[in-house]
């Protein structure tokens, strides 16, 4: 089914967002006057301003399906930018991917100190659940529980942080395509999925109708990332704000060393219609999650 909405129309759900979820974070990382002054700094320097939020937006997308309050969502949305923005904050350290800017400026470690850094992202990261546990987030007990289990399965050993530890592991192994898949599905899609199904989870959603958007979420968060090792390749370091060309360095498999161009290119292509394709069941209600399956295959930063 091709999407009817408009370029203008997700550019503008796209700013909005990113506009909420600044507001969100300004409230939530107010800086206090004492001697954790500095940490709080760091949160916001990392969670404000920048990114694509793109999370908050497949939650608040999936959640609208099922006429959640638009609050309430964004609360949730806020929990998964919080746990993502602590990944990048991790991901970024000398340690691990040893990176100097994220989103157009200099990583937290760069701009505050390493110490600060790894601090900063254990904070998000439980900012992350203590807004999920919150009865302002909703006032189901069911439902919070369910969203925080939700969240700590995508975000551990069995999710984000267990694709992260198989990333580290390229760097010394040779990693065929079922592996490097499953590298991916976890690092990067394990949490484009969670906000999916978080946004089923507040529409009451029983985890057994949950099949085609969970189809939906595993095929763009797999597209996202061949999108991701294209523009590591071909993409422009400022639209980026980040350094590109790291993997290839590291000598790491990819989807783009594995399939070549133009396999890949097909490859998110099909993935992105297929993704479409489990949304066939909604009508013009699922427009924006169809827009944004789109936006993945072509987006340039």
């Amino acid at each position: 089914m091709e999407t009817v909405f408009s370029a203008v129309g997700l550019e503008s759900a796209m700013k909005q967002i990113a506009d909420e979820i600044d507001a969100e974070f300004d409230l939530l990382l107010s800086i206090p006057d004492d001697p954790r002054a500095r940490l709080y700094q760091a949160m916001r320097h990392a969670a404000i301003g920048g990114g694509k939020r793109l999370r908050p937006l497949l939650l608040i997308a999936t959640a609208k399906l099922f006429h959640v309050d638009r609050d309430i969502a964004l609360r949730a949305g806020a929990a998964v930018e919080a746990l993502h923005v602590y990944s990048l904050i991790h991901d970024d350290l000398p340690c691990m991917d040893d990176d100097a800017m994220r989103r157009g400026k200099p990583t937290v470690h760069k701009a505050f100190d390493e110490a600060t850094a790894v601090l900063a992202g254990d904070s998000l990261h439980a900012l992350a659940f203590e807004i999920l546990a919150d009865t302002k987030t909703h006032g189901d007990p069911f439902v919070r529980s369910e969203l925080i289990a939700c969240l700590a399965m995508a975000s551990g050993s069995d999710g984000m942080a267990g694709g992260q530890m198989m990333d580290l592991e390229a760097e010394k192994m040779t990693f065929d395509l079922p592996t490097v898949t499953r590298l991916q599905a976890l690092k990067t899609g394990a949490l484009i999925s969670a906000s999916v199904e978080m946004g089923a989870i507040l529409g009451r959603i029983p985890p057994d109708s949950r099949a085609p958007l969970r189809g939906y979420a595993r095929d763009i968060g797999l597209a996202f990332q061949i999108a991701d090792d294209i523009m590591d390749v071909e993409g422009d370091e400022q639209l980026a704000g980040k350094a590109l060309n790291k993997d290839a360095r590291a000598g790491k498999a990819t989807f783009l060393s594995l399939m070549g161009l133009e396999r890949a290119r097909e490859q998110a292509a099909m993935l992105v219609e297929q993704a479409i394709g489990y949304l066939s069941a909604y009508g013009k209600e699922a427009d924006l999650l169809r827009a944004l399956a789109r936006y993945v295959l072509e987006r340039d930063r």
